[in-house]
């Protein structure tokens, strides 16, 4: 008796060819970073195959095109970066150094790809229609959201307001930033750094106080639990 298509075993060999491809294009992704650190942001489909060890041919058995290829690239950067700020957005603390953290690591961690950064710049839009910067200033700002919500909520705050907050500080921040790459000036990384920093907070302090919450940036959040005497 034949197996109905509902009923048929999974076929072993498709599982496995897929787990192959999966591994096989973050391997070329990865090569792709280190061409693009390498030979700046203009480099070929040549050289990210010639870094890859293997012929172009070959990289489109995994990617369906350039664009695709571009696409692994941005989900790539996405990840490295939440992974970078993961970290200080979760540091805790006073708000100004949660807020200065996370500024750091985000202009270090621009400042020493710039390369890779300006190649997403120059292939923000691909032919599918994805825009490569907006994917991980979005990918940040809903890390930010859920963020502000929690601590909102702390304060029995309404939340509707932390999306656009988050959005733009994402924004200013990215947008100084990406200037500042092209053209620093006398701006020292840290300079810039802390004006971001204090930018932010002034922004975060007019969305509290609209709220009716006051707090002192450089007093501990409270925890879940304790008395909110910051509050306004």
């Amino acid at each position: 008796m034949t197996s109905s298509p509902a009923t048929r075993p999974t076929d072993g060999r498709a599982a496995r060819w897929a787990g192959q491809r999966e591994r096989r294009r973050r391997e070329f992704v990865d090569a792709a970073l280190r061409a693009i650190a390498s030979h700046g942001p203009e480099v070929s489909t040549e050289q990210i195959a010639e870094e890859a060890g293997l012929g172009r041919t070959r990289l489109y058995k995994y990617f369906a095109d350039a664009a695709d290829l571009q696409g692994g690239i941005a989900d790539r950067v996405t990840e490295l970066i939440t992974a970078e700020l993961a970290p200080a957005l979760n540091a805790g603390g006073t708000p100004m150094r949660m807020i200065r953290t996370a500024i750091d690591a985000h202009t270090r961690w621009l400042a020493e790809h710039g390369n890779l950064y300006r190649y997403l710049t120059m292939h923000s839009l691909s032919a599918h229609g994805r825009d490569a910067v907006t994917d991980v200033k979005t990918a940040i700002a809903r890390n930010l959201t859920v963020l502000f919500e929690r601590n909102l909520e702390l304060f029995g705050a309404s939340t509707r307001l932390a999306e656009p907050v988050a959005f733009g500080v994402v924004g200013l921040v990215e947008s100084s930033t990406a200037r500042w790459l092209e053209n620093p000036g006398d701006l020292g990384r840290h300079e810039l750094a802390d004006l971001l920093a204090t930018w932010v907070w002034r922004l975060l302090d007019a969305a509290l106080r609209a709220q009716g919450v006051e707090l002192d940036p450089d007093l501990p959040l409270p925890v879940p639990g304790e008395p909110l005497a910051t509050r306004g």
